[in-house]
């Protein structure tokens, strides 16, 4: 396809993209025509290859050279991150294509402003989110919690002209309760734009299967009618009521699955601690054990680090990550290495982030706190100690170092155990096939559905028939039954069921 793709766009975007990079990468090929038309878009790619900027440049072009809408109207795209350190990484690295079209377009004699950015998570200080209030940004960079927020507060009129929803990181939200409490904040924010076009919709990811299952998520169901039937007075329901709702079945809304698969170039290799892997396992020499694998891990990891410009060690506990930052600078006699998890403080978390970003450090221990989407270019190692919960999030952190295009991860893993080294050997053998685990998400979670409810309620009139169909939109509640439905409403409201 060469670079047509660029033709999509104006001219201050071909200027700026063709300065900046030698050619589109194949996620944006496949994905910007696509995304162009205004089809909801569920995008697979490698780490690395692009797809943020594949979803994020038509949005740029269509906010930029357009007609400015009035100030109540601005803010037209959401992008949602799982993770706060992701979102303050895509606003900071939004700046250099902002920055780059914005003086593009004034060397072409066209006069553009570059669109304002607003950030909206657990760290954002009331004074930032006071502001939204009271002009909202073209682009807001979010979390799920905190669109259930915005939603369910005085500033969700804000979010009436959105045109396109960016979901990163897909994988990560899908198959727990938190993606089914983020599927019925999107359709909340549907039923907020009711009148305009369907929200436009993106979903991102370099671990996702199976697409299907996961676009069906994406896209969720077109509204069905209800029958408007109710239980008689007296009958109760249960979790098993099948009490009748319509019998159509759903209509998911379309989604094209843009698969620029590809495989990963992958150096990964796995390191015993000590020679014996079968001896800290005997239950009588546990406490002597584990200080001897210690005492051999440390000098290891020291070396790695020292031979590296920066290197991203992960763990899977943040007591574990505290306790190997501190044995490893004490080991070599000055800070050399930081630790990073959800716990830390906002300006701490912030200024690692910022240090490793730089280069500036050289060694991070962190947890599943950085392990997906960051940029980081000038990580050129990635440490696991222990085997990495799955298959995707062993790709996840590998992909850290050598996040760049045609750039080849490097990672090693530590066993701790025996056990350990089966599971090493088995999730490391995976990555290499590329075998991912399938996701699925949860069906009908009543929890999540009661404290939607309760948020719907208390920011709108609803209808119990309106209220219903709108909730079965939401691709985990398209099979909820009319009767569930109503013991959830009959349990808020205080009555018997």
């Amino acid at each position: 396809m060469g670079d047509r793709p660029l033709e999509l766009f104006h001219p201050a975007v071909r200027s700026w993209f063709a300065d900046a990079f030698a050619a589109p990468t194949k996620p944006q090929r496949l994905g910007w025509p696509v995304i162009a038309r205004g089809a909801s878009t569920l995008l697979l790619a490698p780490t690395g290859s692009g797809k943020t900027l594949a979803a994020f440049l038509w949005c740029l072009n269509r906010v930029m050279f357009t007609a400015v809408p009035p100030p109540a109207d601005r803010c037209r795209v959401v992008y949602v991150s799982p993770l706060k350190a992701l979102a303050v990484d895509v606003e900071r690295n939004l700046r250099m294509p902002l920055a780059g079209i914005a003086s593009a377009a004034t060397a072409q004699g066209v006069a553009v402003a570059a669109p304002e950015i607003a950030i909206r998570t657990g760290d954002t200080p009331a004074a930032e989110r006071a502001r939204f209030l009271r002009a909202s940004a073209d682009i807001l960079i979010t979390t799920p919690e905190s669109l259930f927020l915005l939603l369910t507060s005085r500033a969700r009129n804000r979010l009436a002209s959105v045109e396109t929803v960016i979901v990163d990181e897909i994988h990560a939200l899908v198959p727990d309760k938190r993606g089914a409490h983020l599927a019925l904040s999107l359709e909340r924010l549907e039923a907020l734009r009711e009148g305009r076009p369907p929200l436009q919709r993106i979903g991102l990811s370099a671990t996702q299967r199976p697409l299907d299952e996961i676009a069906r998520f994406l896209g969720g169901a077109l509204p069905r009618r209800a029958s408007g039937r109710r239980r008689a007075p007296g009958v109760s329901a249960t979790l098993h009521d099948e009490f009748a709702d319509d019998a159509a079945a759903p209509t998911y809304r379309p989604v094209t699955v843009v698969n620029a698969a590809g495989p990963k170039a992958l150096e990964l290799t796995i390191e015993l601690p000590i020679e014996d892997v079968g001896r800290p396992e005997r239950a009588e020499r546990r406490d002597r054990s584990e200080r001897s694998i210690w005492s051999s891990i440390h000098p290891r990891l020291l070396d790695l680090i020292r031979g590296h410009r920066s290197t991203l060690l992960f763990v899977n506990s943040r007591r574990l990550a505290e306790r190997l930052a501190a044995a490893l600078n004490d080991l070599a006699g000055e800070p050399l290495v930081r630790s990073h998890h959800g716990s830390l403080a906002r300006d701490a978390r912030t200024e690692v982030e910022a240090l490793l970003k730089a280069g500036r450090i050289r060694g991070l221990v962190a947890t599943s706190s950085l392990e997906l989407g960051i940029d980081m270019g000038a990580v050129d190692l990635v440490v696991q100690i222990g085997a990495p919960p799955s298959v995707a999030s062993g790709l996840q952190r590998v992909g850290r170092a050598g996040h760049r295009i045609g750039e080849v991860s490097r990672g090693i893993v530590f066993p701790k155990f025996r056990g350990d080294l089966v599971a090493c050997a088995a999730v490391a053998h995976a990555m290499r096939e590329g075998a991912v685990e399938s996701t699925h998400y949860p069906r009908n979670p009543l929890d999540v559905l009661a404290q939607q409810v309760v948020a719907m309620a208390a920011m709108e009139r609803w209808g119990v028939d309106e209220l219903f169909a709108r909730i079965r939109c939401a691709a985990p509640f398209v099979t909820l039954s009319r009767g569930m439905f109503e013991g959830v409403l009959d349990m808020l409201s205080g009555r018997r069921c």
